[in-house]
């Protein structure tokens, strides 16, 4: 049995960490759904800007919506929107035989509005409605900013998934605004059932701290965070008040693992997949990794609940001059900017693929 099975029977969902219209065009995510257990789909700037630099495949749209007049940020969406809703459509069964806990796609508002809690807002309302699908996500960071703005979309009924979390505290900001926005609506006799992912980064701890630290501590920054932040997520989901809100009808907000592709050349392919395989909860993965896990005949161990020896692996961290508070701060800051840079270069390729496509129309 593939490890990709294996770690879907252990009841933790795989997702894809890409979208382009060549992978819908060719079949080849119907084929992760059907043979690796693929149960959802992540995006972001980032991987838009990939899949339209290094694709003819959207310029027949890009064609078609310049002649509309269509351009730039409105033209994107509208494109983005094309491929998400086609993504959502093949993971509803998904969605319908879980009764909306698995199946899901994720479109981020623009890394523009990180800072801005109105306008997130408003624009996760335009595109949830624009997309007209239940099992989509809105992406909105989990900044200082974006945390109203998460409440208040979650109390809208609007989806969301919580991007750009970095640590136990930052997590529990999230899942806080999430709560809130849940029991609002059930005092104002709403029903509570709206859908939630908290994304906590893994990979990039280990790139930050990188020759900072001993040989010895090589690749375990990341994972022991994590291991952190499952802690506090199985303990609020115990929780009294958690509890209350689930027997009013709520569905739980699960934790995401993103950014769990391996950057360090020298270890495993699949470190962070094998080190975070834990039931309810999402690895969101690259397709690189996706296919290197199914190649793998064996997971390891569950993530334990009690968070099992983070705390003296971090202590470890500390007495080596990191301090994780400030840079859970730095990592979040830097991913927002770094979101930022790759919208501006997808804008860019938009405007120069337009104007390269009005000249062979002219030509």
């Amino acid at each position: 049995m593939k490890a990709t099975q294996l770690l879907h029977n252990l009841g933790q969902s795989l997702w894809l960490d890409n979208i382009t219209r060549d992978l819908l065009n060719s079949g080849t995510l119907k084929r992760y759904v059907d043979d690796l257990s693929v149960t959802g789909l992540t995006s972001n700037p980032t991987i838009f800007d990939h899949a339209i630099k290094n694709s003819t495949a959207y310029d027949a749209a890009i064609r078609e919506k310049l002649s509309k007049g269509k351009s730039g940020e409105a033209l994107f969406f509208e494109l983005a929107l094309e491929d998400i809703t086609r993504a959502s459509d093949l993971f509803r069964p998904v969605y319908d035989q879980t009764d909306g806990v698995d199946g899901w796609v994720s479109l981020e508002v623009s890394p523009l509005l990180a800072h801005d809690t109105a306008s997130t807002l408003a624009a996760a309302r335009d595109l949830h409605a624009r997309a007209g699908r239940p099992n989509l996500f809105i992406k909105i960071p989990g900044t200082k900013e974006g945390l109203p703005a998460i409440e208040e979309a979650i109390f809208a009924g609007i989806p969301i998934n919580v991007t750009l979390l970095f640590s136990r505290e930052q997590y529990l900001a999230a899942a806080e605004a999430f709560l809130r926005g849940v029991e609002r609506r059930i005092d104002a006799g709403r029903k509570p059932t709206v859908g939630s992912v908290a994304s906590v980064f893994v990979s990039r701890w280990d790139s930050a701290v990188m020759g900072k630290v001993p040989d010895s501590l090589r690749d375990q920054l990341g994972i022991a965070i994590a291991m952190r932040t499952y802690k506090a997520y199985r303990g609020l989901l115990a929780s009294p008040r958690w509890q209350r809100v689930f027997n009013a009808g709520a569905r739980p907000q699960r934790l995401l693992w993103a950014s769990t592709g391996t950057k360090d050349p020298k270890a495993s392919d699949v470190l962070y997949i094998k080190a975070l395989a834990a039931p309810f909860t999402v690895n969101t993965m690259p397709e690189g990794t996706l296919k290197a896990l199914a190649d793998h005949g064996e997971l390891g161990t569950i993530l334990p609940a009690d968070g099992g020896d983070c705390e003296e692996v971090l202590g470890q961290f500390a007495k080596a001059g990191i301090d994780v508070e400030s840079l859970a701060a730095r990592l979040q800051d830097e991913g927002a900017k770094s979101f930022v840079k790759s919208w501006n270069e997808l804008m860019a390729v938009i405007t120069s693929k337009s104007a390269a496509l009005k000249d062979a129309v002219a030509g």
